[in-house]
């Protein structure tokens, strides 16, 4: 991807994609000749690289006025590309490049995608044929109703444990922002501007100018303008957490008239929120970035009348008559009738010397793509061996230098779906070490050499790395139903049948029939999704589970 220089303020960009270099290079000059003075011309050569060229310029705040993407691309076409943009940039103007042979598919991508115009190959004279099309698009963009996008600035250390989770927080949660390095020379004018020595950091400057210093999840949720706290008391459903079993819990109980609020303690999307791309999700057969699911998910929840409040966590759950009552972190609670948990799980913490205290400094659980383009050219590790590992990988491996992935069983097949792993082991630049783990991480105050164990012969070596993440185990945070919700010896909360031992119902049950499929030790407390004991692990069960808890919920609310 290449783009003319930014001078003074960020200018709107001109998008354009197209696999064929010598075209791509083409349309950019004749773009860049006319607009360029004005608009920033952006230049991708896969809708991939496009995709990701607009994450960017979306989270640095900047706006785009014209998309211009070349239908016959492999793995995803201009069309499908210009849909998945629409998410990004709504407002942007959206134009089809395509051949003669190719004009029914523009035509029909009219209503698909909306489509603004279709342009034909080739487009010689541009005088004729392309810059009259693109001042009438950048004309009606300019009238369109377009509120400006509010940037926050985000002032850390690269190395810093919580500028890292600040980061990652502002970016799950679609939250534009500016990242700057607390030692460059701009880090530092904007901390002398702020009047702090940056002794603690990160520091978050809102749009309005407001500076925080270290602000905790719940200051800096409400600074950026997310919603923190419920608008009632007493709700009908309420969901904990905002994966894809509780979206889709907080989706179906909102169409289906329940007073519904989701309760997320960081971010919607969960661990699937995190994955770069989702290849074997129904209905998206180019896949999916799990960001961009979650976004789809959320928005389409809201539409329905469902309340998402961030930054809250749920500590306590206490039985009061026919309500149930969920306590949370900073004191508050909140009554409902039913409760759906499907707060997922985290991944398992690495045991062992300097794992701890690097964690956050070069070693990460999950976050993987925030940290794609500060790994360019590095050696990243990454550690585990089931989908989540394998995706990130190939993500880490568009800017990496070299990914390893290290695997303590004999191999991926346990773990990871073949045909990720069919990806994995053609790429170039990612290699495997089976019946391998981390034993040992060394560092000054960041992560700089792992010590790897053989776990076949316990045998141990030493390999400087400067990035590693980490993507293992499944732990469900769910000690805060302890004495409460009957939960398995890992943690998992058991549903229906499962709860019932030798035909005897779970201890304290008082009702006169069987619990629900989904439905816990507690009547009117339901699981859904990895939470639940035996769930399948992935994103379209949790998704079906979640619907199928809402469907329980009103049978259980029939009988009260």
């Amino acid at each position: 991807m290449e783009s003319t220089e930014r001078r003074g303020r960020a200018r709107t960009a001109i998008l354009t994609v197209d696999d064929d270099p010598a075209v791509s290079r083409a349309i950019a000059r004749d773009l860049r000749r006319r607009y360029g003075s004005e608009y920033r011309i952006v230049r991708a050569e896969s809708g991939e690289q496009a995709l990701e060229a607009l994450r960017e310029l979306r989270l640095r705040g900047d706006e785009v006025a014209v998309l211009l993407a070349d239908q016959r691309m492999p793995r995803m076409s201009g069309v499908e590309f210009l849909e998945a943009a629409m998410d990004l940039y709504p407002a942007a103007r959206r134009l089809l490049v395509t051949a003669y042979a190719d004009t029914s598919v523009a035509i029909d991508a009219i209503n698909l995608v909306d489509l603004d115009h279709y342009l034909l190959k080739p487009w010689d004279p541009p005088e004729e044929k392309l810059y009259p099309v693109i001042d009438e698009q950048l004309a009606t963009w300019a009238r369109t109703d377009r509120r400006p996008v509010a940037e926050t600035k985000l002032i850390g250390h690269r190395w810093s444990a919580r500028s890292s989770e600040v980061r990652e927080f502002l970016a799950r949660n679609q939250v534009p922002y500016r990242w700057f390095a607390s030692d460059s020379e701009k880090g530092r004018s904007l901390l002398a501007a702020a009047e702090t020595t940056g002794d603690d950091l990160p520091v978050v400057v809102s749009p309005e100018g407001t500076v925080l210093v270290a602000p905790s999840d719940t200051e800096l949720a409400e600074r950026v303008g997310l919603v923190t706290r419920p608008s009632e008391d007493f709700y009908d459903l309420v969901v904990v957490g905002g994966g894809p079993a509780g979206l889709s819990a907080a989706l179906y109980g909102a169409s289906e008239g329940l007073r519904t609020v989701l309760v997320e303690r960081t971010a919607t999307g969960g661990q699937a929120g995190q994955s770069s791309r989702i290849e074997n999700y129904l209905g998206f057969p180019d896949g999916v970035s799990g960001a961009q699911l979650a976004d789809r998910a959320r928005r389409q929840a809201l539409r329905f009348g469902a309340e998402l409040v961030t930054a809250r966590e749920a500590v306590g759950l206490e039985v009061n008559g026919p309500a149930r009552t969920l306590r949370f972190a900073d004191g508050s609670s909140l009554a409902t009738q039913t409760v759906i948990l499907a707060g997922g799980v985290s991944y398992r913490r690495l045991d062992g010397p300097g794992l701890d205290a690097l964690a956050g400094r070069g070693l990460y659980y999950g976050s993987a793509l925030t940290n794609v383009h500060a790994c360019a050219d590095e050696d990243v590790y990454v550690v585990g061996g089931a989908n989540s590992a394998g995706q990130a990988a190939i993500a880490l491996a568009r800017e990496a230098s070299r990914v390893t992935i290290l695997v303590r069983g004999p191999s991926l097949s346990q773990s990871m779906s073949s045909y990720l792993i069919e990806q994995v082991e053609a790429h170039p630049r990612i290699r495997v070490l089976t019946s391998t783990e981390v034993a040992e991480a060394c560092g000054d105050g960041h992560l700089e050499e792992l010590v790897l164990r053989d776990t076949k012969t316990g045998e141990t070596r030493s390999a400087p790395c400067g990035w590693a993440f980490v993507f293992i185990g499944a732990v469900p945070g769910t000690q805060w139903l302890d004495g409460v919700v009957q939960r398995d010896a890992y943690g998992f909360v058991p549903t229906g049948p499962d709860l019932e031992l030798d035909g005897r119902r779970p201890a304290g049950w008082d009702r006169d029939r069987a619990p629900f499929h989904l439905e816990s030790s507690v009547p009117g407390v339901f699981a859904a999704g990895d939470v639940r004991a035996e769930s399948a692990k992935r994103v379209a069960s949790a998704v079906g589970e979640g619907a199928m808890a809402v469907m329980l919920v009103h049978r259980y609310l029939e009988g009260l």
